[in-house]
């Protein structure tokens, strides 16, 4: 059994890839070839977007977006600590200071009551993630920001294709920021990522940033970035955007009858704690693309193995909090984040792909139900 099934997906589309990649070794153009800017319209679009800026990550991205922002040494910026490193990393890059607010019990995004508090004079951006592939609060993050001034970064690492209040991931703030690693909901064969936005300045300055600072050749305005999209990895994206839509779809789907098969053992989806297993909760306004299948269980550690031992592969995202992390636990203030703590002790990602099908995941319920007792 395989935790992403990319062979599967492969299989549908290997003639346009193929084909895609002749295309580029044809004419040659490697860095910022013809393909770069034909993806660029083609997320633009599917987001709903003015702007889509191509990057060589989506660590990059948010790196990016925040270099437009202007954002640096001795500035704040207010982001979760339930995320992968690259979200604080880049805010520390900069010589900013990560300030984090604790997760919702229920999504495990930030929680929006908890911004304001953590707004000082210092505080320059709000950058949610779109955690598991559902996206954050938005209005509520966006209204916050507003009345204090502030631009918000969406982290949208983990969430391309899904839908809040009836909009795309990507288009919900000043900035968007996503990546498409191969194991992400749409994901190339390498690295790579983009920035959004409707901010012409922004979107100028981001497209200059990746690209050495420069806004024509040889002249630099700015200090900048070797981050720029491979065409490669576009043409490959283009090919992939062909089913992406269907694979949106499937994955929402997919996702939902896990929790229909959980929920019919008992398993609940409502807050830490509860039955044996808790599963993912999805807002009736949010469509989620389900980057991770992540529920929580007691003991993680031997229902890991359990599974291990049947062949069913499993992932931890994320066991270690950003704020306990050796890199920046020391020098940033000690407070609590109970809720984050709670979750990243019991998560636990079960095998999620477009082309999962029926008896896999039965074949995966069971198993955890037999562990756990549920």
């Amino acid at each position: 059994m395989q935790f992403i099934d990319l062979k599967t997906q492969y299989a549908r589309i290997d003639h346009d890839v193929k084909a895609r990649i002749e295309s580029v070794l044809n004419h040659g153009q490697f860095i910022q070839g013809p393909e770069v800017q034909e993806l660029e319209e083609r997320l633009a679009e599917f987001v709903g977007a003015r702007h889509c800026i191509g990057l060589s990550s989506g660590t990059d991205a948010l790196l990016a977006a925040m270099m437009a922002l202007e954002i640096g040494r001795g500035d704040e910026v207010i982001t979760t600590p339930f995320t992968f490193i690259a979200t604080g990393e880049m805010i520390a890059l900069l010589g900013a200071r990560p300030v984090f607010v604790d997760i919702d019990p229920v999504t495990y995004n930030i929680d929006p009551a908890k911004l304001a508090a953590a707004i000082t004079g210092r505080t320059r951006a709000i950058m949610p993630v779109s955690l598991y592939g559902q996206c954050a609060d938005m209005d509520a993050i966006n209204a916050v920001a507003e009345r204090h001034r502030l631009p918000v970064i969406e982290d949208a690492a983990q969430s391309f294709g899904a839908r809040y209040r009836g909009r795309r991931s990507c288009a919900l703030s000043r900035i968007g920021c996503t990546s498409f690693f191969p194991a992400k909901p749409l994901g190339a064969y390498g690295d790579a990522g983009a920035c959004f936005t409707d901010d012409d300045a922004l979107a100028t300055a981001m497209r200059e940033i990746r690209n050495h600072g420069q806004d024509r050749r040889y002249h630099h305005p700015r200090l900048g970035l070797n981050a720029r999209l491979d065409t490669l990895q576009a043409a490959i994206l283009l090919a992939k955007m062909e089913i992406f839509p269907e694979e949106v779809e499937a994955r929402a789907r997919i996702g939902a009858r896990y929790t229909e098969l959980f929920q019919a053992r008992g398993a609940v989806g409502t807050d830490v704690g509860g039955a044996p297993v808790l599963t993912p909760h999805v807002h009736p306004h949010n469509l989620s693309v389900y980057a991770q299948y992540t529920i929580q269980v007691e003991d993680r550690d031997a229902v890991a193995e359990t599974l291990n031992q049947q062949g069913i592969p499993t992932a931890i995202h994320y066991p270690i909090p950003l704020n306990e992390q050796p890199v920046f636990h020391v020098g940033l203030p000690g407070e609590a984040y109970p809720v984050c703590a709670a979750v990243a002790r019991r998560v636990m990602s079960l095998p999620m792909h477009p082309y999962l099908d029926e008896e896999t995941q039965v074949r995966v319920v069971e198993a955890v139900a037999g562990a756990t007792a549920l």
